[in-house]
């Protein structure tokens, strides 16, 4: 809606309508063609809508529908004649609007009850805009912690303590991944840490056709993570 409380499909008329009267040099009414109607004057009205290609949405935030609004203007009479070229120059030289010169077809007249006249179609783009929901209110008071940062050492090892080289380590739900070295051992550096909730650090190991977790202590000072084969 715009601020005047109209919609899209009539804003869109009225603006088109404002700007006719000022290329044609006279009011322009709005109308659908009548059998009778040749009185001489431009008339205008709303034909059809035409979907326009839509942008994406991302977030909360909805882009507008948008969309095309066709309009049919045509001359009652030859004394329209005038005001008609008028438009189309007007039209044609400060782009204001796209006009099409196909507005011959004798079915378009038939189904008003009126024959063929000399017109124009002419579109305009219109949307309809989305409101953007309202960010929930903040019921507690909003507090800043710094997170830590933790750094610790461990070994992945296999049967009988023998080091497991090229195994992946990470820490799921952040960027940091290393492998284990010849001797099975990893460091993990700056993983961010709440010290407020101190617990253990959960690990994602990948290799040799397996894919483990483990729970580990970052206060160990040797940490070892024992990987058994995998079932034949």
């Amino acid at each position: 809606m715009s601020t005047d409380g109209r919609g899209p499909i009539e804003t869109a008329t009225a603006e088109l309508a404002a700007w006719l009267a000022t290329a044609a040099g006279q009011p322009v009414p709005i109308g659908p063609p009548r059998p009778a109607d040749d009185a001489g004057v431009l008339t205008l009205w709303p034909l059809e809508l035409r979907a326009s290609r839509q942008t994406r949405s991302s977030g909360a935030v909805r882009e507008p529908y948008r969309f095309t609004v066709r309009h049919l203007l045509w001359a009652g009479g030859p004394a329209g004649l005038p005001a008609l070229d008028q438009v189309l120059t007007a039209a044609t030289s400060g782009g204001e609007y796209a006009v099409l010169l196909e507005a011959g077809d004798p079915r378009l007249w038939a189904a008003f009850g009126a024959g063929p006249r000399p017109a124009l179609l002419i579109d305009v783009p219109a949307q309809v805009t989305h409101p953007t929901p309202a960010a929930p209110p903040v019921l507690r008071t909003l507090r800043l912690r710094q997170l830590g940062q933790l750094s610790f050492t461990g070994r992945v090892v296999g049967p009988e303590d023998q080091p497991l080289a090229a195994m992946r380590v990470e820490v799921p739900g952040t960027a940091y991944v290393t492998s284990t070295d010849a001797g099975g051992r990893f460091r993990v550096v700056g993983v961010p840490h709440d010290p407020q909730r101190p617990g253990p650090v959960l690990l994602r190991l990948t290799g040799r056709g397996q894919v483990l977790t483990a729970e580990v202590d970052p206060a160990e000072p040797d940490i070892v993570i024992v990987c058994a084969p995998p079932p034949r």
